[in-house]
């Protein structure tokens, strides 16, 4: 028992970045939490954490220790819960990493909503457009749109939203008119700077399937960017109804084209490869799964 504590003290020693808070948390004094993480890094024989007068750091071997600790302590009062015939009420802290434009739009209100349901959890959301390791980075729950997932990772998907050619009036008024999808070549068109397909895009009309080349002199790594360049009547773009309905319905977005659509994006919840869950990342997931499917520009969909 003495080991769950010092692996507790720990773990909420990364989790706050300060002994003192830890102290205040546990109902202890600061130097009763340094000896307790003395003593824990002498049993495991590494060091775990690097103290200076700006706070606390973790090594590398306390990130990876910290990680494990983190779901074993977790695992553990589950099963004492169980075992006790009571179900334990979800805490702790949830990692979530999510794009950025979804966070902004979305994630960020559902995630405080969330925090209302369930006071005892902390929510820690990192926005960014790249896939982060989920293991080395203690993801919880990761929220992709679209492209392939991690090999080490399970995914459940919630919704897909229907992708659509827009622009600006003011781009379209000065440009040649689009009739069908081979005029969009001669066409500036703005897209995602990390996507595999390059210049080529498919579209499709009921079941007819075309490829088309569209190029364009700009790209850019955020979907809020590419919403802001194409306001500005910088190009016609291809796009989720999630991130441009909005402007659409406002007049400020025209849709181009409008028979045809690009494929289908897909938003899932991804989480590593391990059996166990905590109750809180399983709450989230199933809480994002009921709320972004009802939300406009998106469809809820069955689990692939």
């Amino acid at each position: 028992m003495d080991t769950l504590r010092l692996m507790h003290l720990f773990t909420r020693a990364v989790d706050l970045g300060s002994l003192s808070a830890v102290a205040r948390e546990a109902g202890t004094t600061q130097p009763t939490v340094s000896k307790a993480i003395n003593a824990l890094e002498a049993h495991v024989g590494v060091r775990l954490l690097e103290r200076s007068t700006t706070g606390l750091l973790a090594t590398t071997e306390g990130l990876r220790f910290h990680e494990r600790a983190r779901r074993l302590l977790d695992e553990y009062e589950d099963a004492l819960a169980e075992v006790r015939g009571h179900a334990r009420q979800a805490q702790g802290l949830l990692r979530v990493n999510a794009p950025v434009a979804l966070g902004q739009f979305h994630l960020n209100a559902l995630a405080q909503e969330f925090l209302a349901l369930h006071p005892d959890i902390e929510i820690e959301l990192i926005l960014d457009d790249r896939f982060v390791d989920l293991v080395g980075d203690g993801v919880d729950v990761a929220v992709r749109l679209g492209g392939p997932l991690p090999p080490d990772a399970v995914a459940r998907t919630i919704a897909a939203s229907t992708r659509s050619l827009v622009a600006a009036p003011s781009y379209l008024a000065r440009h040649a008119r689009i009739r069908r999808p081979d005029d969009l070549a001669q066409h500036d068109f703005l897209r995602f700077a990390w996507l595999a397909t390059g210049d080529e895009m498919a579209l499709q009309h009921g079941g007819d399937v075309v490829k088309v080349t569209a190029r364009g002199r700009y790209r850019v790594n955020n979907a809020l960017a590419i919403r802001d360049s194409l306001l500005a009547g910088a190009g016609i773009g291809l796009c989720p109804h999630w991130l441009v309905h909005d402007l659409v319905q406002a007049g400020q977005l025209a849709r181009v084209l409008p028979a045809w659509s690009g494929t289908t994006q897909h938003v899932a919840l991804v989480y590593p490869s391990r059996r166990y869950q905590p109750a809180r990342a399983r709450l989230f997931m199933d809480f994002l799964a009921q709320r972004i499917g009802a939300l406009p520009g998106w469809t809820a969909t069955v689990d692939r």
